[in-house]
């Protein structure tokens, strides 16, 4: 019989509810539900004064804004977070979890520089708006032109790299740059117009680690006719990669982006948990997982910090965290603004709640970087990197910082992709049902009473045949997107 209720840990003062329970039914032995409460919302196990903490997953979501009796629901009505502004920190390291090193392989491309691609793609990139539809063009035509030659030729534009200064600039510039040297890109062809702020040259001169006969630029504005230019570049790329080979790579050699969008009250119990148990699979067998979306942090940052490789690495954590929420401060918006209205409808209430379910995502591995916004990951284990909770702003800086696959868990369902194969992972079997052509694995089943172990050996075989060329539901629908960080002021 499937459970009503699921408590997370012993000490918690609420229970994710599983199934919709109206007034008056049983949740578990000894506790009726005193009012309709959905699912993926919270119950309280027992009584709870106004002001008292309220604890899931072990640790505080925020206060009781109301005395709460034991079998109410527990929402945004009585409870209210406690988070506000910056906090300091003391370094005690905590022994990371140690994941048994796996033998396992996917077939990939080694490029020469040793980084290892699960796509061998031309990439169009543009350095500034005026030329995306131009990219868009190139990227169509070569797609037809040069299919089965390649896994794909596509443009990745944006509105941005003019009438752009200072730190916006500059992340324009790396974002770019990281997806130009990008291991699942066989080619690169970045356009540019030829008076933008985002130099061409520039650009080119900050891509690192690949090839010259892999990597070309052209100026629309000194172009006679930039189309045919631009499909002259493509065809010298194509006849480059076309001659690259898969071939069985270690888990160590791959890059895992994890990242949740549209969360529900089921994430932190079943999707997010298990991506977690990937990214220790990926990370103990010498790989790198990405964890981001700093907002999303906030009120779990412990968790990450006392698992710090050193005390540089604690420091990058704090640093990174106070640094965030600085800039909410400095904006006029509270730290806590947050979770979405989607995810409030879905049963979570807090931001603290919301981070400590989106922290799972990252398992229990040892953080061994921190990254600011635009830099690639340069070591192995897991790494926590600058950038927003916006789905398609962080998935994009997963990308540039080198992430080959990204693990996206949803409760309520998007359709976004991204330039490196998105896997969705589905935190409810309703959702996995009504939108099969977006999900690609449905980790509601935990909740049914598949063991977690047993899900996290499927999802890692699915992660691997994706790292291996099967195609995700956002490849099939054509679904590939990026977007940009905008911070400052636009000319």
């Amino acid at each position: 019989m499937t459970p009503k209720i699921h408590q997370i840990a012993p000490a918690d003062t609420v229970a994710v509810v599983l199934q919709n329970l109206a007034p008056g039914d049983d949740a578990r032995p000894g506790l009726t539900a005193a009012e309709a409460i959905p699912a993926g919302h919270k119950i309280a196990l027992r009584d709870m004064a106004k002001g008292e903490k309220v604890l899931k997953y072990g640790w505080p979501i925020g206060v009781a804004a109301h005395d709460i009796k034991a079998g109410a629901h527990v929402h945004s009505h009585n409870l209210v977070t406690a988070l506000s502004g910056e906090l300091s920190y003391v370094y005690a390291p905590v022994a990371a979890k140690v994941t048994p090193i796996s033998t396992k392989t996917f077939m990939g491309y080694r490029r020469a520089n040793g980084r290892v691609g699960t796509r061998n793609e031309i990439w169009i990139l543009s350095t500034v708006a005026c030329v995306a539809r131009t990219a868009q063009r190139v990227a169509a035509a070569a797609s037809e032109l040069y299919k089965g030659q390649v896994d794909g030729v596509y443009a990745f534009t944006h509105p941005f790299g003019c009438s752009q200064l200072g730190d916006d600039l500059n992340n324009t510039r790396r974002i770019m740059a990281g997806l130009a040297a990008h291991p699942n890109a066989g080619g690169v062809l970045i356009i540019g117009l030829g008076c933008e702020s985002n130099k061409l040259d520039v650009l080119a001169s900050a891509v690192e680690g690949v090839a010259p006969e892999r990597l070309r630029t052209m100026s629309a504005q000194e172009s006679g006719d930039e189309f045919d230019t631009a499909m002259r570049h493509v065809e010298a790329l194509v006849a480059v990669a076309a001659r690259d080979k898969r071939e069985a790579s270690p888990l160590s050699d791959l890059v895992i982006g994890v990242k949740c969008g549209g969360s529900d009250g089921l994430s932190g119990v079943t999707a997010n948990p298990l991506v977690g148990c990937v990214a220790d699979a990926v990370a103990g067998a010498g790989g790198t997982p990405i964890l981001t979306e700093i907002p999303e942090i906030f009120g779990a940052e412990h968790l990450l910090m006392q698992r710090a490789a050193s005390r540089a690495v604690f420091d990058g954590i704090v640093d990174v965290t106070n640094g965030f929420k600085r800039y909410f401060i400095d904006h006029g918006q509270p730290v806590h603004e947050n979770p979405s209205p989607g995810n409030i409808a879905g049963g979570i209430t807090t931001l603290e709640e919301k981070s400590l379910g989106a922290v799972q995502k990252a398992g229990h591995a040892t953080v061994t970087q921190v990254l600011k916004y635009g830099a690639q990951a340069k070591d192995h284990g897991l790494a926590l990197l600058e950038a927003p909770g916006n789905d398609s702003v962080s998935s994009t800086a997963l990308t540039a910082a080198g992430a080959t696959v990204i693990l996206f868990t949803t409760g309520r369902g998007t359709p976004l992709g991204f330039p490196a194969p998105t896997l969705k992972i589905a935190t409810n079997s309703d959702l996995a049902v009504r939108k099969p052509k977006w999900v690609d694995f449905n980790a509601g089943r935990i909740v049914e009473g598949q063991p977690m172990d047993d899900a996290a050996a499927e999802l890692l075989s699915l992660v691997i045949d994706t790292a291996s060329g099967q195609q995700t539901r956002a490849e099939q629908n054509g679904e590939r997107e990026i977007a940009l960080w905008k911070t400052g002021v636009t000319l």
